[in-house]
Order: C-alpha cells, then sequence, then structure tokens
C-alpha cells in the first residue's frame, strides 16, 4: 500500500469526520413538535453480506440458473431488486444500505476478473463494483476474503466503488494508524427539504484472521487488531463527532469461537461487541453464513439492547432494520427497533444490474466451459467425506507431483511427500467425456496455494487424530448413516485426507483415539514417531486454518501456485483423466478393524 493511497485515505476521514461535526439545524416543524410532544422519525437500514462475487442468480459450476435444496436464489442482481423495492415503498424517507464483506471472491466470475484478467492490469472495473455501484451501496466492510488476492487489487477495487470501504482493525503495519477508512458519519435527512437531519456513524470491522489465512498477502504490512477492542476504541469517537446513531458492519459470526488457536483474537465476537461496547445500536454482521433474523443482546455496562441481524449468505437474503428516533431536549434516541429478513427468490433479477456486468458474466461463462480433458469414466466427489474416491485422489495426486518435482536434488528430496486434501464439495462430478474447467473449479473451490512443510511421524498421526474429530462416535452394531455420520459443528473444508500413508479411522473410538492402523504406504509397517515427510497441503491449513496440529512451520515449497489452476494445468497436459494414473485407496473407515462401508 502505497504513502500516497494512505494519506488519501486519511484526506476522506478528515473530510468524514469535519462533516459529522457540522452543527444540526432543525427546521421549523421539528421544532413546533418538540414543543407540543417529540416527534418521531423512522430510519431504515438494509444489509447484505457474504456475497462472495455472485452477481447473476447463476450456478457456474452447473452452468444453470442457481437453485438448491431450499430454492434460494443468488446475486446482488436479485438483492437490488429488493433494495429498490423498498426504497421505493419508502418514498423518499432515508434508507441506507451497507455490506458486511466478503464481496470480490467465491465464483469463477471473481477469479476470472483476479487471476485471468486481473482488475489491477486489464483497465476493466470489477464485476462487484459495477454491480454494487447500481445498487447504490452507503458503504461495505473489507471481509477475509477480500485480501485474497494481494493489497494491489483491493486497492484497485475499493478505488471503483462509489462508496466507503471501511475496516477499522487494518492497520498499517509501521505506522499503526488505519489502513483503510475506518468509519463514516452520514448526515441522513428523515423525510422532506425540511424536515430534520440525523448523523448515522458506520463502523466497520475485518476479521482478524486474516493475519492467518492470508500471512503470505499482509505480513510486514498491515496488523489486525481485536473487533471488540477496535469498536471500544472508535465507537466514543464517533459519539464526541456528532454520531447520534451507530451502527457496526462487522465481519465476525456472534458464536464467540474461532477456527484457529487463541493467539489471535476472536474470529467471531459480535455477541462480546454487543455486550462489552457501549453506545453500538445495532450490528450488522456477517462471516458465518448464518441466516440470524433478528437477536438483541444486553450490553452489560448499560442495559441497552443492541439489535443484531446476519443476512446468510450470496444473496440469498437481505436484512431490515427498522428505526424509530425522536428528538428530546436536543438529542436523538431511538424509541422502536426491529429486524425482519427477506428472500431473494421472491423477486426477478434487476435489469440495470444485469446489463452493467452481463459482458464479464458471459466472457466468464465462456471461459469455465472450456474442455481441458476427457475422463474415462464418471468421478464423483458424494462419498468423499467418509470414503477414499479417486476424485480427491486427483487432487493429492497433482499436489505430490508438483511438491516431489520442485524439491528433486534438495536437501528434502529423500523424503517421502504425502499430501493433503479435504472434501470441499459434496456435488462435484467429472462427467465421463469432456471435462470442463468448471468441472474442477467445482472440486476445488477455494482459491488456495500450494505449500508443504516437513512433519514427523507422530505430528502427522496427530493430525491425522485431529481430522478425525469431523466423525460421530458410533459404536459396533449402531446403524450408519452417511446423512449423519458428520458432526455437524465440523464442517466439510475442515475434514483433511492424507495420502502416501495408510490409515485407518475408528470411529467407534472416543475422539483422539482413532487412527488405530497408520503404515507406511502398501506396507505393514508402523509409521515411525521420528519419520520424516514432507506434506504437500494448501496455504489456509498451512497458515493455522482450521486449526490443525503441527503444521503451521516455515515452508519447504512455496511458489504461489494456485491449485486449482495446476489441476487445470495437469488435466490440460495429460488429456485424460483416468483413475489408473492416481487412485490408490489408502485410508477407511473402521469399527474394531471391520470396514464401515
Amino acid at each position: 500500500m502505497t504513502s500516497s493511497s494512505g494519506a488519501s485515505r486519511r484526506q476522506v476521514l478528515a473530510v468524514a469526520a469535519a462533516a459529522a461535526t457540522t452543527p444540526l439545524i432543525a427546521g421549523a416543524p421539528a421544532r413546533a413538535a418538540e414543543a407540543t410532544g417529540p416527534k418521531t422519525w423512522d430510519l431504515t437500514v438494509l444489509g447484505t453480506s457474504d456475497t462472495h462475487g455472485n452477481v447473476y442468480n447463476w450456478d457456474y459450476y452447473k452452468d444453470a440458473e442457481y437453485d438448491d435444496s431450499r430454492h434460494n436464489d443468488v446475486g446482488v442482481a436479485k438483492l437490488a431488486t429488493l433494495v429498490n423495492q423498498i426504497r421505493a415503498e419508502r418514498k423518499g424517507k432515508p434508507t441506507l444500505v451497507l455490506d458486511a464483506g466478503d464481496t470480490i471472491q467465491g465464483t469463477p466470475l471473481a477469479t476470472y476478473y483476479a487471476k485471468q484478467e486481473p482488475i489491477t492490469t486489464s483497465g476493466e472495473t470489477h464485476p462487484m463494483a459495477n454491480a454494487m455501484n447500481i445498487l447504490k451501496y452507503d458503504a461495505v466492510t473489507l471481509g477475509n476474503h477480500e485480501f485474497n488476492y494481494g493489497l494491489p487489487l483491493l486497492a484497485t477495487w475499493i478505488s471503483q466503488l462509489g462508496f466507503p470501504a471501511l475496516a477499522a482493525n487494518a492497520v498499517n503495519a509501521a505506522t499503526g494508524k488505519p489502513a483503510y477508512l475506518p468509519y463514516v458519519i452520514k448526515k441522513v435527512r428523515l423525510g422532506g427539504w425540511d424536515s430534520p437531519t440525523i448523523n448515522v456513524g458506520i463502523l466497520g470491522l475485518t476479521n482478524p484472521g486474516v493475519a492467518i489465512w492470508d500471512k503470505g498477502n499482509v505480513e510486514g504490512k498491515l496488523v489486525f487488531p481485536g473487533m471488540v477492542e477496535t469498536a471500544a476504541k472508535w465507537v466514543p469517537i464517533m459519539r464526541e463527532r456528532g454520531a447520534d446513531l451507530v451502527i457496526i458492519s462487522a465481519h465476525g459470526g456472534d458464536s464467540g469461537t474461532s477456527s484457529y488457536g487463541p493467539e489471535l483474537p476472536n474470529e467471531n465476537p459480535v455477541t462480546l461487541i454487543a455486550q462489552q461496547v457501549p453506545g453500538i445500536d445495532a450490528i450488522l454482521f456477517g462471516h458465518a453464513h448464518a441466516e440470524v433474523v433478528e437477536k438483541f443482546v444486553t450490553n452489560t455496562a448499560t442495559g441497552a439492547q443492541v439489535l443484531t441481524a446476519e443476512p446468510s449468505k450470496w444473496g440469498q437474503r437481505l436484512t431490515r432494520m427498522d428505526f424509530t428516533v425522536q428528538k428530546v431536549r436536543g438529542t436523538w434516541k431511538v424509541v422502536t427497533k426491529r429486524a425482519t429478513m427477506l428472500n431473494t427468490n421472491t423477486v426477478v433479477e434487476d435489469p440495470a444490474v444485469l446489463a452493467a456486468v452481463r459482458g464479464q458474466h458471459g466472457k466468464t461463462v465462456d471461459y469455465v466451459n472450456t474442455v481441458v480433458a476427457q475422463s474415462s469414466e464418471e468421478l464423483s466427489a458424494a462419498e468423499s467425506r467418509y470414503k477414499d474416491t479417486p476424485i480427491l485422489d486427483f487432487i493429492n495426486h497433482v499436489q505430490t507431483e508438483v511438491v516431489t518435482a520442485a524439491l528433486a536434488g534438495t536437501s528434502y528430496a529423500s523424503l517421502p511427500v504425502l499430501s493433503i486434501a479435504a472434501p470441499f464439495s459434496r456435488t462435484a462430478v467429472f462427467p465421463q467425456g469432456d471435462v470442463r474447467i468448471r468441472d474442477v473449479a467445482g472440486l476445488y473451490v477455494f482459491d488456495n496455494t500450494l505449500e508443504a512443510v516437513v512433519l514427523t511421524g507422530a505430528e502427522v498421526k496427530a493430525y491425522l487424530e485431529f481430522s478425525a474429530k469431523y466423525f460421530v462416535t458410533l459404536p459396533v452394531g449402531a446403524a450408519v448413516d452417511p446423512a449423519t455420520i458428520s458432526d455437524p459443528a465440523v464442517p466439510d473444508y475442515n475434514y483433511d485426507v492424507i495420502s502416501g500413508v495408510d490409515y485407518d479411522i475408528d470411529i467407534s473410538r472416543p475422539v483422539g483415539q482413532r487412527i488405530t492402523r497408520l503404515v507406511l504406504a502398501g506396507t505393514d509397517t508402523p509409521v515411525a514417531d521420528t519419520a520424516q515427510f514432507v506434506i504437500a497441503v494448501n496455504n489456509y491449513r498451512r497458515s493455522g486454518g482450521g486449526n490443525f496440529p503441527g503444521i503451521v512451520k516455515t515452508q519447504v515449497y512455496n511458489e504461489q501456485q494456485e491449485i486449482r489452476q495446476l489441476l487445470i494445468d495437469w488435466a490440460q497436459a495429460k488429456g485424460t483423466i483416468d483413475p489408473v494414473d492416481f487412485y490408490v485407496p489408502n485410508w477407511k473407515l473402521v469399527r474394531e478393524g471391520v470396514p464401515v462401508f
């Protein structure tokens, strides 16, 4: 991040602060109302979050309109229709629109303009900027996935927005000052031209996990203080500078738990913020992809009820917060507040948003339909969570090949290379015949890069034990249902399988005692605790994502190669995807030695 960009942001902040301190002048109708009793006014705040690169209601992996078992729809174009309906319904009454982050990553559309034709060099406006500018947001918070493609691309995207991007707890490592705009205070007129105005402060908080998940992009450049302490710092400042109503747009869930260890501030602290920081009226939050319609949290210091809400993911839902306010002896008070949730599957897509992104959408569709290879048979990921499948071995085989070749001639060349992969998708399929880029992207849905570290045999076993907590405990004789075999608290992407060693997972045993067989590949020789292995692993996991033990180490390989692209390159080079070339069954679920499946 250049010093000039930092200076421009400081100038914006100064302007915002100056505007916030401008004296409010109430119109005659408001003064008259106060003489006979305070008049009430209403304000609506609409919230989105975790749109993840969805503009059209389109599934790029299936090359079809998006649909799921609940018949949800997705995309900013659907959100825009709901927003425009509410704006029309309110007929000029104030309506603000906020987003709580994770915007520019998550679909092939977003990836294309970060990787294939990056906006940093192409001169293109990012499709999410095109779409959101049509919708006319008032502010967006930076989510952790905004940092996936590096700070230059993030800065370019921010420069393309027609509204502020906020992140109070993304701090310049050298200066200790905010690297992005911490907050804005918007002077909002509550009715017609002669109505009073209210100052609405909007504080943006990003996720501290960025320091782990995108360490390669932010280390030495940005630091990420906790969301609670950052809110405690800035909310009083916003109040002092004239904010009558304070809303936080936070990219963190409300569970109070983290997917990483305690060395970083809490990943999901929204409830803690509401409890511990006085002066907050409402929190729009995201990150957890949950649907929280309306939840009130009591602030322990003041007893005030803080309204919180989370609008699911991908543009499936729109949060609506409604506030009634009145001015009592010169001070604005919130009389009532509530939240409701709207479903985007009730409306059609907004044509203006579709038009703004049509060319980019079409180019992405053409790209993902490019044929890269022929598959000798259909390969499905449907059973990859609980069975060793060829399609997951495909990932591990490619990762092993790349790392083995890279380490040839080095001091690590003599060590066996193991590889780690997770079942990211339950629906991914390589059809028999033509395999397209969208099929590979549907298997590996994240923009992870490949790294490698050295683990001992003891660390490999500990890693597998940690991964095996994914399964519920099923005693011998208990019915086994694949639909309920996993612990719902552990997401699929936090269950890893390892190739290059053979092992059994006994799901009848307690967590931590489940790896009952761990031997060298193709042998009956137990893996020694002191043995050493090179482990091919993605950057998310190696950086601490999921809090797996032993894996956060100095890399012996890190060429910043995207795993999805490595899979595509391998398929294109081979021309044929045949399990004979890579499928080696090496793990299974058992109960007292008897295979479960």
